[in-house]
């Protein structure tokens, strides 16, 4: 792969206008499927760089560069924040009271629109097209979805592969690359089932869904602990567990708000056939006069990384950066919404993570066995990628993966 040899020297010499940009979006992050300020901003840079830009999917964005004839390659960033409110001390926390980029999208945004840049100054290199997609609300698995139902893939050329990237709670100027699964399917659900109301002090004339709620809760534990083979990847958490106004009145229905995440399609659906089985059963046990109510929402597809796409990306991060600096990244169990645009036009995909933790505090951390402890984690208020050199990494992996599909 020959990139051209001044491209990451004015990388270099362009980081101060990323950097400044970068805490202009932190300062005023916008939630998911209402980020227009930070949608016209991306447009407007987009603009000044030549690139065709339109509107896809509300607040969604995408550039494309034609370079002659070749190869289409997609590169994603999403571009929401979160209902979290900032401690993190920086000078440029956010601005706007409870909400904050507490996962990176606006690093993200910020490194795809580097990259962008250098693609459009140095078209000598490459030849091809160049798609660069900010997507909007990932957070609520709403954004790419959107763009796919606004016509995304009438509206671009067809891309032979796309590629994301995310910022992580690991060392700095490293980059985590693995083929497979790399980010589990999420999906919630909200459980509500249906008691007979009465007094408190005449329980029997009541059907209570506290205590069927409460057998339901416990039953659950056992798709993963006795219905799951051994080694299988499986949670299935109830994070909330709602019945009752007053300590003497038996309510007459009860919410559950479950989540589950899996790294497999079909066992995904059989944990889904479980919850409903088991709930009603429970349902049916306590005499529950009405069917139980299931309703599915924040679904999040299944990341898995086509093998001969990542291959190819990680022989080329490791020419670049160094086999020091690139490692097999493990599934992660968070989820996201980005493998919808690439299966929506069915070409493979890469998603890779990028470190963002000064490299001797996250070695302390390991040292110390405290990393879980002393490092905050994305959607945490003190999540706070460390710029340099987190910001040129994350450009340059952009550019590096897209080189070895349009590098002449």
């Amino acid at each position: 792969m020959a990139i051209p040899n001044d491209i990451f020297t004015s990388l270099d010499q362009g980081l101060d206008w990323q950097r400044d940009l970068y805490k202009e979006l932190h300062r005023a992050p916008e939630l998911s499927m209402e980020e227009h300020r930070t949608a016209g901003r991306i447009e407007s840079e987009l603009t000044g760089f030549g690139y065709q830009v339109q509107r896809i999917g509300g607040t969604g964005v995408v550039g494309v560069l034609e370079n002659g004839p070749g190869r289409t390659v997609l590169a994603r960033a999403d571009t929401d924040a979160l209902p979290v409110a900032e401690a993190t001390g920086l000078d440029y926390a956010s601005e706007t009271a409870g909400v904050m980029h507490a996962c990176g999208h606006d690093l993200h945004v910020v490194s795809l629109l580097g990259a962008a840049k250098l693609m459009a100054t140095h078209r000598e290199g490459w030849a091809g097209t160049y798609v660069a997609l900010f997507q909007p609300g990932e957070e609520v698995a709403a954004g790419a979805q959107a763009m796919v139902e606004d016509g995304l893939t009438g509206k671009l050329p067809q891309p032979d592969v796309a590629f994301a990237q995310h910022v992580m709670p690991f060392e700095a100027g490293t980059v985590g690359t693995t083929a497979g699964p790399i980010l589990s399917a999420g999906d919630s659900l909200k459980v509500t089932v249906h008691g007979r109301g009465a007094h408190g002090s005449m329980p029997h004339n009541a059907v209570d869904p506290v205590v069927l709620a409460a057998s339901i809760v416990l039953r659950l534990q056992t798709i993963v602990s006795r219905e799951t083979k051994p080694g299988e990847f499986a949670v299935v958490t109830i994070g909330a567990s709602n019945a009752g106004t007053k300590s003497n009145i038996i309510p007459d229905r009860a919410e559950l708000l479950l989540n589950l995440r899996t790294y497999d399609v079909a066992l995904r659906e059989r944990i889904m056939a479980s919850i409903e089985r088991i709930v009603r059963g429970e349902c049916a046990a306590a005499g529950s006069p009405r069917d139980p109510e299931f309703e599915y929402y924040d679904q999040f597809p299944l990341t898995s990384n086509d093998a001969e796409t990542t291959q190819k990306i990680t022989a080329a991060f490791t020419e670049h950066f160094g086999g020091d600096r690139v490692f097999h990244a493990e599934p992660v169990t968070a989820s996201e919404d980005f493998s919808r645009i690439p299966d929506a036009f069915g070409v493979p995909y890469s998603y890779w993570t990028v470190g963002s933790v000064p490299a001797d505090i996250y070695r302390k951390a390991v040292e110390r066995g405290t990393v879980s402890r002393d490092i905050p984690a994305n959607h945490s208020p003190f999540f706070a990628p460390a710029i340099d050199p987190t910001l040129s990494v994350a450009t340059q992996a952009q550019v590096v993966a897209a080189l070895a599909y349009l590098a002449q």
